[in-house]
């Protein structure tokens, strides 16, 4: 029986997250006011007050997701996990939880990953969308048939639910092959560009950089990363396979198979929304699932 700690990722932020955590701990009002300090602008105004378009741009949404996540991980007594994960941002929050990183480098990381991913976006616009009802090999055949167009597969999510990424036509195109095949829905969603997708690679060699300059610390347990899914206790490894998951996949359903798998008989999501609860319901059924948020 192992307890397994996972972190959510771009998405789940909402108005006012943290804010009851900031006004009833000292140590978390000391984490948030030190991030404030670090990203060189009062984040916390914009996670307690700010408009849900504020919170969407992706230089503030990756951090204040993070800093929610990593806060409650660090101000709530008796958290011990055996093995961690992140759905894409929430592998850097998954970091913190296992001591590979120190709070503030990871928050560094976090700011500079999303202001590369922020720049690649606008220098060639992209998008993504979500696959419902259409099992992974069919939604991966229709968009292996794009040649001239970016379409790939970007998030398993869980069984019956992925998320595509690419150009702009290419995604277009893709929604209405998808639907002709017989997918329950297609949707293009309201996002800034197509992550885990190649055309992230100039966000990708921005991170790398950073990455290199980073200390990762032995952890005192496994991660298990997005990019295959696999359980890594090396740091070397640990900091490649981050650099890899921007234009790589994130392996979500094989992930939480894999934890399973490998014994975690209990799920915990620490941080903002219960997105990742309801995925590892569908995808592992006899494991408990629990929210700290």
């Amino acid at each position: 029986m192992k307890h397994a700690y996972i972190f959510p990722g771009q998405g789940a932020q909402f108005s006012g997250m943290g804010k009851g955590l900031y006004e009833q701990s000292d140590k978390a009002r000391a984490y948030f006011e030190q991030a404030n300090d670090i990203l060189g602008f009062r984040i916390t105004d914009v996670m307690f007050g700010g408009t849900d378009e504020e919170l969407k741009q992706t230089s503030v949404t990756q951090p204040a997701i993070f800093l929610h996540s990593v806060i409650l991980f660090e101000t709530t007594a008796g958290l011990v996990p055996d093995m961690v994960a992140g759905h894409s941002l929430g592998e850097f929050s998954a970091l913190i939880a296992n001591k590979v990183l120190s709070f503030e480098d990871g928050l560094k990381l976090v700011a500079s990953r999303a202001a590369a991913m922020q720049r690649a976006c606008e220098a060639n616009p992209s998008t993504m969308a979500a696959v419902l009802g259409l099992e992974d090999g069919r939604v991966e055949d229709i968009c292996s048939e794009f040649k001239d167009e970016v379409v790939v597969a970007a998030n398993y999510n869980c069984p019956g639910q992925l998320v595509i990424s690419g150009s702009i036509e290419g995604i277009r195109q893709a929604v209405d092959r998808l639907k002709a095949a017989g997918a329950k829905r297609a949707l293009i969603l309201p996002v800034g560009g197509a992550f885990h997708s190649p055309l992230m690679e100039p966000a990708r060699e921005e991170l790398a950089a950073a990455i290199a300059a980073t200390t990762f610390n032995e952890p005192t347990c496994p991660v298990y990363q997005n990019v295959d899914a696999s359980p890594y206790t090396d740091p070397a490894m640990i900091r490649q396979n981050l650099i890899n998951q921007l234009t790589a996949p994130v392996r979500w359903t094989q992930t939480i198979q894999k934890m399973a798998a490998d014994g975690a008989t209990q799920f915990t999501e620490v941080g903002p929304g219960s997105v990742l609860q309801g995925l590892v319901k569908k995808i592992a059924k006899d494991v408990t699932v629990d929210g700290i948020g």
